[in-house]
């Protein structure tokens, strides 16, 4: 009887067990499946080849990305995710790539340095007229007292001039004597004349044709300087030179 017993409360016991952890197994919740890898994070670059360039010349965009959708330049415009592009900036400029995706934002930039051009050379001097080159040139000749030959100081002013006349061939002038105020007017025309055609048969001798010099006498009449002193009368013996039109 005792022993049926025992039986008994071991199989209600081994029952109750059973029980017990089949309960127990259908409450245990099933595990959470792992979280999804983030997406990958954009990459991107940008060259520009050549780097520097004169104004007005072009220079060539370069670029690559990666896991990106929404692919741009600044100052370009939408891109494809590679490619290349000519630019042609007016002055130094940032290119600046912006590469958006699911993973984030990347930027990458290239410099192109725009070289400013040199500035334009000065205008060139107005030319100057025949006049204004004659007055710069032909020097008049200048005489002793009482004389009508060519000084020895000024037989290079002579060569100079007769050397500017054989340059300038359309040129023709006119020697005009003159003296200072010591004389008769009589004996100063006809020293003005003496020294007008001195002045006249050197350039000639120098290689200037004859028929491009006339000569003028005009004494005492036409001076340079009216004062009554020797260095106002130096300035009236001379040869004076006169372009003709």
């Amino acid at each position: 009887m005792k022993q049926s017993q025992s039986r008994w409360i071991a199989l209600v016991f081994a029952l109750g067990a059973i029980l017990f952890l089949g309960a127990c197994h259908k409450k245990a919740a099933p595990a959470p499946p792992p979280p999804p890898p983030p997406p990958p994070t954009p990459t991107a670059t940008l060259t520009a080849n050549p780097e520097t360039i004169d104004k007005g010349q072009s220079t060539t965009l370069t670029w690559q990305t990666s896991n990106a959708t929404d692919i741009s330049i600044e100052g370009v415009g939408a891109v494809q995710p590679n490619g290349t592009q000519q630019v042609t900036p007016t002055e130094s400029t940032t290119y600046t790539l912006t590469a958006k995706g699911a993973g984030g934002t990347q930027t990458a930039t290239a410099r192109v340095t725009v070289n400013a051009p040199p500035p334009p050379p000065p205008p060139p001097p107005p030319s100057l007229t025949e006049e204004q080159l004659f007055a710069q040139n032909v020097k008049d000749v200048y005489f002793d007292y009482d004389k009508s030959d060519v000084r020895a100081d000024q037989q290079s002013l002579v060569q100079a001039d007769a050397a500017f006349l054989q340059q300038h061939p359309n040129m023709s002038v006119t020697i005009e004597g003159h003296c200072d105020e010591r004389g008769s007017t009589e004996y100063n025309l006809a020293l003005g004349d003496n020294r007008a055609s001195a002045v006249k048969n050197a350039l000639v001798a120098a290689g200037v044709p004859a028929d491009r010099v006339k000569t003028v006498s005009f004494g005492k009449e036409k001076p340079f300087c009216t004062e009554s002193n020797e260095a106002c009368w130096q300035q009236n013996r001379r040869g004076h030179f006169v372009l003709n039109k």
